[in-house]
């Protein structure tokens, strides 16, 4: 990795980052462990059994320097076009976008280690592009690779992960498969977060894990799965680390009538259904298509 693994841990890894202005913070905070966040969650259900986890496996997944990451397409995807890594935008290897900031088609030649279902490294892979970055409303990053995934798949008998179209379901049983550290954390979607705030950016509709997810640094970036259809349905970014309110690694929940929620170790991903817009079947991004609501430069 390009850092030391304390300097990821610290700065890039577990936390994403998002928050407002002090002088946008919301009046009131209510404080809730995280042995109380699954009471507190919206409609939670059961988690899966366990035969489908069985179908969620590291292959596909990536190993960035500092960060988790995964080959992923889109539901209109041709196996021809050129194939797409997703990840966190504060993973990407020019640092943190800026709050407003949104980053399209920069050149790139960052390499990802591509695993198979046993989490073993089998080739790198290399970008040609940034297609997508940006931490305003989400914190993702989309990378265009020099390889299709027919040439991915016919050389190491790996097939991206497919992001769903829909917005995710909450108690749905989910996996966090970390390419980075070659470890999963099985959980459920607790619930949804109107706005998420961690130092100076703002989230919009973040998933909530429920507690048993208990991700760490070197997880950001990572797909998270939904273990009864395999398809990606969030990217993992950030978590509660110390109860602070609002500060960079302390994100805190803010509703829509401003009110505040910190919940200690509980961690939290960007959705990333409303990528599959803006993307036309080539993988080529067009933010003026049609049901593309990604923030544009």
């Amino acid at each position: 990795m390009s850092k030391p693994l304390v300097a990821a841990l610290f700065a890039l890894a577990i936390a994403g980052a998002g928050a407002a202005p002090a002088t946008a913070a919301p009046a009131s905070t209510t404080t809730a462990p995280a042995a109380t966040a699954a009471a507190a969650s919206t409609a939670a259900k059961p988690a899966a059994a366990s035969p489908t986890l069985k179908a969620v496996t590291f292959a596909g997944t990536v190993a960035l320097s500092n960060c988790s990451g995964s080959v992923v397409r889109f539901p209109n995807s041709l196996d021809t076009a050129p194939a797409l890594v997703l990840t966190n935008g504060h993973c990407l290897e020019s640092g943190f976008p800026e709050p407003g900031e949104v980053l399209v088609n920069r050149a790139s030649t960052r390499s990802f280690g591509l695993l198979n279902s046993a989490g073993t490294r089998v080739a790198t892979l290399r970008a040609s592009k940034i297609a997508y970055g940006t931490m305003t409303d989400t914190d993702a990053a989309i990378y265009q690779l020099t390889s299709s995934y027919a040439t991915i798949r016919n050389s190491y008998g790996i097939n991206a992960l497919t992001v769903q179209d829909t917005h995710p379901t909450a108690g749905t049983a989910i996996t966090v498969a970390s390419g980075y550290w070659k470890r999963m954390y099985s959980c459920n979607i607790d619930g949804f977060v109107y706005r998420m705030k961690e130092g100076d950016w703002t989230w919009k509709d973040s998933v909530r894990y429920t507690s048993a997810c208990q991700t760490i640094g070197g997880t950001s970036g990572s797909p998270v799965i939904d273990q009864a259809t395999g398809k990606v349905v969030a990217v993992n970014n950030t978590g509660n680390e110390d109860g602070g309110r609002c500060t960079e690694n302390n994100p805190c929940e803010v509703d829509a009538n401003g009110n505040v929620t910190v919940r200690k170790g509980i961690n939290y991903a960007q959705e990333t259904y409303l990528f599959a817009a803006c993307f036309t079947s080539g993988n080529q991004l067009n933010l003026n298509a049609a049901g593309c609501a990604v923030p544009k430069p």
